[in-house]
């Protein structure tokens, strides 16, 4: 599909050889706070997992995909809380390693699903959840044309404080 590849990188659906990776992202602690897990996945759940992301947005309400930089995984991108009757989905995206941050992988592979998702899926509206003090994803958001319209005050307990998330939006006009 030529509307998940991009100039530097292409977003693919999840394969079994990416057990590892996976496992590497979902059980680094320093992401819980954005991902809002609180305890590791195992190996065991993981394959479980990869048996059964192979399922229809349409069914499950969410979608999975890999950010492929020089055919090695370097992200996740997501798709969540698919809701078709009101045409509007959720977004997340995570570059895992730091060497990979802040050159532009985030913003392409946003991008890129939000063309996937205007065209294939017909949403009218993505949004997205961020923390107040997350600059670097508030930065990110704002450069591919989503809004910030929504303070969530006091939403998430983290690291013993309340933190505000910000709520951003994309609409179709």
């Amino acid at each position: 599909m030529e509307t998940l590849k991009g100039k530097h990188i292409n977003l693919r659906a999840l394969e079994p050889e990416d057990l590892e990776f996976l496992e590497i992202i979902e059980n680094d602690e320093s992401i819980w706070e954005v991902s809002h897990t609180q305890t590791p996945y195992s190996s065991y759940i993981l394959k479980e997992y990869l048996k059964n992301c192979h399922k229809d947005i349409y069914e499950v309400k969410q979608l999975r995909l890999v950010i492929d930089h020089n055919e090695r995984a370097i992200g996740l991108i997501d798709l969540f809380d698919f809701d078709p009757k009101n045409r509007r989905v959720g977004v997340g995206v995570i570059i895992a390693e730091n060497e990979n941050r802040n050159k532009g992988f985030g913003k392409e592979a946003v991008q890129l699903l939000i063309d996937y998702t205007f065209t294939y899926l017909g949403v009218h509206q993505l949004y997205c959840n961020i923390a107040e003090d997350n600059t670097n994803s508030i930065r990110l958001f704002e450069s591919c044309g989503f809004i910030k319209s929504g303070l969530k005050k006091d939403w998430n307990f983290v690291g013993g404080v309340f933190k505000n998330e910000l709520l951003f939006q994309l609409i179709k006009s």
